[in-house]
């Protein structure tokens, strides 16, 4: 650790910033000192209610606020927010009207789109009432298997308007990746691209969209032109209709924005899908807004007009954090395909071009990056942008280190964790408190984050589970087809009473920062992207030469690798054909980001007296340490099996 941080926050911009105004405006109304960014997030957590009415009107929250702000205070879950308010998430995002940018879209095959805040409200308006035509009331689903692309997020945004609940993933998920968490959740509209690019190819759809829509029996399957192939593919597809042929009778009009409860359900994101499919975690417009519009407004300053980018796909909870910039007023910046095509280059010659003030990726880009030798900084005019926020995984001190050297020096950069789960961030930036190596700043504003030991005792310096200890607004209503909230409870309350425990290795710094030391359940994290060990599952045990399989997260080279362990069929060898096999099946069922790095055959597998594989055990091993319960094993001795394997060494 350094004495020395990477990047002190200026005088003169902090003065001037949406974090100092904030200070300014919630010390007149508690008549305390909050200039001090430490004194302010004392108060933003002891005094909630009087912090998230701050945030309400400080926002300019479109809605009523209603005479209660939190009740049932202390309940985890249970609490309330706003329980008298009224609002429409859609409404809070299309609040600037004109022809400047809501949106700028680059594609990896060079396209090049914008839309203007004009457009994207006739846009939303015309889909809105071809949605209502088709029979979509509030509390419908809408499910989208659609690229980073504008009219994505026309749709969603419409869907938010009528009070529809919307859910969407990318469109390199395979047919049962897709069927695991759409067939849940029965949407009354499917939507999807005729396709999309990734990697220097062009990929077709057409046969999965066939296979989910008839799977899911959707009202209407929508086709959104990207490939200009959208009439073959919705003809294909029964009751495909395009984009133009859908909205075709109805002409832009005002937009009839339904008011909703705080709590009513916008947004269906999926677990990593570890012990079983995916869960559905429903989350609330109300507890959406307020909390991005805080982190976005205040922690990352965005202020109306600036350039908003982050690298991310439709299946990832970024996704739904990057929409919400427009809520600040801000021009959307998106993306679709890879970073990497044709080099590294690609993200920055966009920020460059675009002039982002908000450049946001993954720290496993920023890994590749420096990995490739690239040193963007020199040979790109990043000078538009203030803030690097990177999120997805831990990023690494060289990591930290490189982002100064290699992409800009005076750059605040953001290390930010939350997840799907709350679809927010637990610790994030702070534009008040310099930035060390290695290290996230500070919990979010009215988040009472702490790190326990396992007897449920605060520590410092020493690793322990993230928990929260005070509900907040982004917390989920719950999951879905859940009645009792059993399966949510078991989630995230049942290892501490009344707190949530969010499955986060973390450390408190001396600078009271914190690291992240990775997932402390079974979750995959290769690459920064979750996945889970059951979608693997489903897959390759579908193959004859597999019987069953395990599937751990190595730690390797300041990331997580994917090692797959296979037990086979008398007579089956796991040469490179059928190691080609699995990874194909893996890949097309699954998506190319469960593809295992190693594929390693083994004799038996541990498990359980009552079957269940042990995920956590091999994992242990693997990383030499020292597995706790054995006793609980049917067949302690095949742990054997996975110690100090030389195929795990390279």
């Amino acid at each position: 650790m350094t004495d020395t941080p990477l990047w002190r926050p200026d005088p003169q911009a902090l003065q001037d910033s949406p974090w100092m105004a904030f200070a300014g405006f919630a010390g007149e109304r508690s008549g305390l000192s909050l200039a001090d960014p430490l004194a302010l997030q004392a108060w933003s957590v002891s005094d909630r209610e009087g912090f998230w009415s701050a945030v309400w009107d400080f926002c300019g929250v479109r809605g009523v606020k209603g005479a209660r702000i939190l009740d049932n205070a202390d309940a985890m879950p249970g609490a309330r927010f706003f329980p008298d308010a009224a609002l429409n998430f859609a409404e809070n995002l299309l609040t600037r009207t004109g022809d400047e940018p809501a949106l700028l879209f680059r594609a990896e095959d060079k396209l090049r789109r914008s839309m203007s805040w004009d457009e994207l409200t006739a846009l939303v308006s015309r889909l809105q009432q071809a949605f209502r035509a088709r029979g979509v009331e509030k509390g419908d689903r809408i499910a989208a298997m659609m690229p980073n692309m504008p009219e994505t997020i026309a749709c969603m945004l419409a869907c938010a308007s009528i009070g529809a609940i919307w859910s969407s993933c990318s469109p390199d998920f395979g047919v049962q990746g897709v069927l695991d968490r759409f067939g849940q959740i029965e949407p009354k509209l499917f939507i999807a691209s005729d396709g999309y690019w990734y990697n220097g190819k062009r990929q077709e759809v057409t046969a999965k969209l066939v296979e989910i829509s008839a799977s899911l029996q959707p009202n209407a399957t929508l086709i959104v032109p990207l490939l200009d192939d959208a009439e073959a593919v919705a003809g294909a597809v029964t009751g495909g209709v395009t984009l133009a042929d859908f909205i075709a009778a109805y002409p832009a009009r005002a937009v009839d924005f339904e008011p909703l409860p705080f709590s009513h359900p916008l947004y269906i994101l999926f677990s990593s899908g570890t012990t079983g499919i995916p869960k559905c975690i429903v989350h609330s417009a109300g507890g959406m807004l307020l909390q991005h519009l805080k982190e976005q407004r205040i922690h990352c300053g965005i202020q109306p007009g600036e350039r908003f980018f982050y690298f991310t796909t439709c299946g990832w909870m970024m996704w739904n954090w990057l929409a919400s910039g427009l809520a600040a007023g801000a021009t959307l910046c998106l993306y679709d395909g890879s970073p990497f095509q044709p080099d590294g280059n690609v993200l920055f010659d966009y920020a460059a071009e675009a002039r982002f003030s908000v450049f946001g990726t993954s720290a496993k880009f920023i890994d590749a990056v420096r990995k490739s030798g690239l040193e963007p900084g020199r040979d790109h005019d990043l000078s538009s942008v203030r803030l690097l926020a990177s999120t997805g995984s831990p990023l690494s001190p060289e990591g930290f280190s490189f982002v100064y050297d290699g992409i800009k020096s005076d750059v605040h950069l953001a290390s930010i964790s939350g997840g799907t789960d709350i679809a927010a961030c637990f610790v994030l930036g702070n534009p008040a408190l310099p930035v060390w190596r290695g290290e996230i700043q500070g919990p979010g504003l009215g988040m009472a984050v702490d790190v326990w030991d396992e007897d449920g005792q605060p520590i410092k310096g020493e690793k322990g589970e993230l928990v929260c200890v005070k509900p907040f607004p982004s917390m989920p209503i719950g999951f879905w087809k859940d009645e009792d909230g059993s399966r949510y409870h078991a989630a995230y309350f049942d290892r501490f009473t009344n707190v949530w425990c969010h499955g986060d290795f973390a450390e408190w710094t001396p600078h009271g920062g914190m690291i992240i030391h990775g997932r402390s359940d079974a979750t995959l994290n290769p690459g920064g992207v979750r996945i889970g060990t059951a979608e693997i599952y489903n897959q390759v045990e579908q193959m004859d030469e597999v019987l069953e399989a395990i599937c751990i997260g190595q730690d390797w080279e300041d990331d997580v690798r994917v090692v797959l362990f296979v037990r086979l069929a008398a007579g089956a060898s796991l040469d490179a054909a059928l190691e080609a096999r699995i990874r194909t099946k893996i890949r097309t069922g699954a998506s190319p980001r469960h593809v295992p790095a190693r594929i390693i055959a083994v004799t038996d597998i541990p498990r359980t007296k009552s079957g269940k594989i042990v995920e956590l055990a091999v994992r242990d091993i693997v990383h030499g340490r020292k597995v706790k319960n054995q006793e609980a094993l049917a067949n302690p001795e095949a742990l054997e099996l996975f110690r100090d394997l030389e195929q795990l060494k390279v």
